[in-house]
């Protein structure tokens, strides 16, 4: 059987006159890498400066010229955009260029559905690209009424369209998937109420940082890695190894990537969540990337959205097996400092920042306020060795204690509530 070619795809990037023409390059450099992971070759790369964008085009009537006559050059299958475009724009160039239109969001969401592997990703995958194309729905959109059971017998009202039958049945898929996913999200916080009591740390950074290898490194499992963008979707939580007494679990979740749909993200609120429960973050950075510093930022910018912003924060600077240039690895390290370089590849100075981890383990504080009976001397007695009184007040035989303990003792204090110590929130 001959093996299906590739579609043929022309990448269009739009810059500010005022903005860096050389970081809308990389941001088309970009494009094409999720491109190459949807399975598309790029054949043209396209960069125009606008003052403003076009209402009908996007890019203008006369790129959009001269874009159906690079179709036909480069014999390409379809455009994409790098910013995303309205419906109106997606129909208008279709008919001019007389190709398939699509814009960064649309591919981000393609790969998405191919590297869904878990019943919870499938859903919310699923639920994202619903509500991405229910507004860019046309009359091609026929096999929904096959998938509801038929051609569109007992399906249509008194002069209800095609179109608006595609649009109904897209409404109630996505109220049955949204449905789903909060059964599935109730089951998950149900196991994270049963990890409360362990110290929880999350790799959060770009997409092909390093993270699923670092997650190997650092805890001797055998998570999947590729050199491609998304490699990971569904989270993976393992425990620390050689951490003594202390249960340190790790997160890894899927990489974050600029102008991220925020249907996805809607979507993935379940699996973010993991995120949002971490008590520290390790933000891997593949240091080697000529961006890597605007990677950060985009990094930064969506932990301040999932409002992890306020979290302690280390900083892995990655693949450092690839720089040969000693000088500019101590540059780095003096520019990030504090931070740890690695190369979680090749195993090099994990060691110290799993040490480093557990440090900050057994040094980040917690504070609670409990309240216990006087009678109960033997527990109160445990309660000082391990924990740090802030304040005690009495009230008719009972203690109020504000306390503060290391964050690798909350085992004891989830251990007290437990043995019916009743706890103010």
């Amino acid at each position: 059987m001959k093996e299906q070619s590739k579609e043929r795809a022309i990448v269009v990037g739009v810059v500010h006159y005022r903005q860096n023409r050389e970081l809308a390059d990389e941001y088309l450099d970009e494009l094409s890498l999720l491109l190459d992971t949807a399975g598309a070759d790029v054949v043209k790369k396209v960069v125009q400066t606008r003052k403003s964008f076009d209402p009908a085009y996007f890019v203008g009537k006369g790129m959009a010229n001269q874009l159906a006559e690079m179709v036909s050059e480069f014999e390409a299958d379809l455009i994409v955009f790098d910013d995303d475009l309205t419906p109106a724009q997606v129909k208008n160039l279709e008919r001019k260029c007389d190709v398939k239109i699509m814009d960064r969001s649309g591919i981000i969401l393609d790969i998405f559905s191919r590297r869904a592997r878990s019943r919870e990703s499938k859903i919310q995958v699923e639920l994202a690209q619903l509500n991405y194309y229910l507004p860019r729905l046309t009359k091609l959109w026929t096999h929904l009424s096959r998938q509801a059971g038929g051609a569109g017998i007992g399906l249509r009202g008194p002069g209800e369209t095609q179109l608006e039958v595609d649009r109904r049945l897209v409404r109630k898929r996505i109220t049955t998937l949204s449905r789903d996913l909060e059964k599935i999200s109730q089951q998950r916080e149900i196991r994270r109420q049963g990890r409360k009591d362990v110290f929880k740390v999350a790799l959060v950074g770009y997409t092909n940082a390093g993270k699923s290898s670092l997650m190997n490194a650092l805890t001797t499992s055998d998570i999947f890695v590729e050199d491609r963008l998304f490699a990971t979707l569904d989270p993976t939580v393992r425990l620390l190894d050689d951490t003594g007494k202390d249960n340190i679990l790790l997160i890894d979740t899927v990489g974050f990537i600029r102008k991220l749909p925020h249907h996805l993200v809607a979507s993935f609120k379940s699996t973010l969540k993991e995120t949002q429960d971490a008590d520290l973050l390790l933000h891997v950075v593949d240091c080697t990337h000529p961006y890597f510093r605007d990677q950060m930022q985009v990094v930064n910018g969506v932990m301040k959205d999932l409002k992890i912003d306020d979290r302690p924060v280390i900083t892995v600077l990655n693949k450092i097996d690839v720089i040969e240039d000693k000088a500019k690895l101590r540059e780095l390290g003096q520019e990030f400092d504090p931070c740890f370089l690695i190369s979680a590849k090749r195993n090099m100075f994990t060691q110290n920042l799993k040490k480093e981890i557990i440090r900050q383990v057994s040094e980040q504080k917690v504070k609670a306020n409990i309240r216990m009976k006087i009678s109960d001397q033997k527990q109160l007695a445990s309660i000082y060795q391990w924990a740090q009184v802030l304040n005690k007040d009495f009230d008719d035989g009972f203690v109020r204690l504000e306390i503060q303990f290391p964050g690798n003792k909350r085992g004891l204090y989830y251990k007290l509530i437990e043995q019916g110590v009743a706890v103010d929130e």
